[in-house]
């Protein structure tokens, strides 16, 4: 069946279970008509109203609401009874709606997840499913599913193992392929694999809705996974696993074993680093200085600081150097401190950025003996940035580059406030956050966000379009080029490091544009190149129109 409201004479529903499709249902725009047609006369306020009065109204709606997590439970109602209209309104100014559909506002929804949940959204995959998983999914009313964002909470933002309360995550991060990059939303299936969580205090919760059991062993874990994998294979084949927020180890392990054996992402590793390396691009097109001269020391080696030190690392290969040499310019510090060659407690993942060093539990004294010019936050540790490690990299840099990228908000190693502040204005600032604008002596600063969905959407977009065999870390690396490109000089003047989120559709279009052309180039492509890729892109955009 079609997946537009348009179509609606395509559908054999009437009455009320038509109006009670979020898929098929015009609401108050039906036509007299419409309403003969499929019983719904007596049904409705006689009013024929168009998709802009009805977006008039839900934003009178979302403008009496008294916090953002009422607006996201508005909006999540609303996606349940009317998708067109839903998207219509996310779509109408995504920097106003992103910050509610997403980081910040999800980490509070997830928190209360059991307690506001309303009806399933996607599909919920339990260890008691084990033999079976394939039959399950194919519960799943679409065949087309192209992109499958699949979590099990063991990791959600800086908020730790909350187990299916995390099915929030998949949700918001699939309604953002359609709402920044106008991928069909028919094609995006959200999936929970409930594997039971660590969270004594959510197993107690009596409205908890997951599994009140501990995990697995990793080896469980493992067969579980390449059961589901495997599953995704026969049932939606040529569909996208987008793994999110598994336990660090697991994300890892997860991405390591199946990157070169089906079609899929971690964006907590590869989208993360991406739209970190994006940043960093920019920065250095401000201070004029190459990537491959940089030292680079990262608060935080869990999954989200291994993933960029590894995408960098391979941006620097791209630019000349060696693994090896590329690899000794990047230095990691986590909570038993920094990470160097006498230390027996490290992964695999960790050991090759260890060198030989002096051990230090002491972030300042690692800065002045390590001298990086580029700080990154990856710990979840927030106000870890203190004065003292602000002021000792405005010591030893011109303009340093600072990045807070843990969220949400509290969690951040430091607001831009204090960014700005303590380094006297030098800094180049990034967080994981959208904090608002600084002014310092007369001077006002524009942080950027560091938010993967200037990266994600784009690879779902371009992935969309080209069908490729796999996804590849240089996606990410053009991914994150195509994104700094965009930052123009007006934009780097005012210091920002990230484009404009006003017409984010733009920018993720002419992100996946590039994205595109390098799958083609690379030969991973499984349909004919187009002549002009933008314009056949663009023509296979949704638009939430009825």
């Amino acid at each position: 069946m079609p997946h537009t409201t348009a179509h609606a004479a395509s559908t054999a529903l009437r009455g009320l279970a038509l109006l009670e499709d979020p898929i098929l249902s015009k609401g108050t725009a039906f036509t007299s008509q419409e309403r003969k047609q499929f019983g719904l006369e007596g049904l409705l306020p006689p009013a024929v109203e168009t998709i802009e009065r009805q977006l008039e109204r839900v934003l009178g709606h979302l403008d009496a609401k008294p916090n953002d997590l009422e607006r996201y439970v508005y909006l999540i109602g609303l996606s349940d009874r009317n998708e067109t209209l839903f998207y219509r309104t996310v779509m109408s100014d995504p920097a106003r709606f992103i910050p509610i559909l997403y980081d910040p506002t999800v980490a509070d929804a997830c928190l209360a997840f059991g307690h506001i949940y309303r009806r399933a959204r996607g599909m919920y995959i339990s260890r008691e499913m084990k033999g079976r998983i394939a039959d399950v999914l194919r519960n799943w009313p679409e065949r087309n599913v192209r992109f499958i964002c699949v979590s099990t909470g063991g990791r959600i933002l800086g908020l730790g193992d909350i187990g299916a309360n995390g099915m929030g995550i998949p949700i918001g991060k699939l309604q953002l392929y359609t709402a920044c990059a106008a991928v069909r939303p028919e094609c995006l299936l959200p999936v929970l694999l409930d594997i039971g969580t660590t969270n004594d205090a959510l197993r107690a919760d009596p409205l908890y809705l997951g599994l009140r059991e501990k995990p697995p062993s990793d080896a469980d874990l493992d067969e579980l996974t390449e059961e589901f994998v495997q599953a995704v294979q026969t049932v939606f084949p040529g569909c996208c696993i987008h793994f999110e927020d598994w336990k660090g180890s697991d994300a890892i392990r997860m991405l390591g074993r199946y990157r070169d054996k089906v079609l899929c992402y971690n964006d907590d590793i590869q989208g993360t680093a991406s739209v970190a390396l994006a940043g960093l691009t920019t920065a250095l097109q401000i201070v004029d200085a190459p990537l491959a001269d940089q030292r680079i020391l990262f608060l935080g080696a869990g999954s989200a600081g291994i993933g960029i030190a590894d995408l960098i690392t391979s941006a620097m290969q791209m630019k000349g150097l060696s693994q090896d040499a590329a690899r000794s310019r990047i230095s990691l510090f986590d909570i038993n401190g920094l990470l160097e060659s006498s230390r027996t407690d490290l992964s695999d993942a960790q050991k090759p950025y260890a060198h030989k060093a002096e051990p230090s539990n002491d972030l300042v004294k690692t800065i002045e003996t390590l001298k990086p010019t580029i700080l990154i936050g990856v710990s979840t540790k927030g106000g870890a940035f203190n004065q003292s490690v602000v002021e000792a990299m405005s010591r030893l840099n011109e303009r340093p580059i600072i990045f807070a990228l843990s969220n949400p908000t509290n969690k951040a190693e430091c607001s831009a406030e204090q960014a700005y502040t303590w380094s006297k204005g030098k800094a180049l600032y990034a967080a994981g956050v959208q904090f608002p604008d600084v002014t310092l002596n007369g001077t006002t600063f524009h942080p950027g966000q560091a938010n993967n969905f200037y990266i994600f959407p784009a690879i779902g977009l371009a992935t969309y379009a080209t069908r490729p065999r796999r996804l590849t870390d240089e996606c990410f690396i053009v991914a994150a080029e195509a994104n700094a490109d965009q930052v123009g000089p007006n934009l780097r003047d005012k210091g920002m490091l990230f484009p404009s989120q006003t017409n984010i559709l733009e920018t993720e279009v002419t992100t996946a544009t590039r994205v595109a052309e390098f799958i083609f180039d690379k030969g991973l492509a499984q349909v004919d190149r187009p002549s002009d890729i933008r314009t056949w892109i663009e023509g296979q955009l949704y638009e939430p129109h009825y």
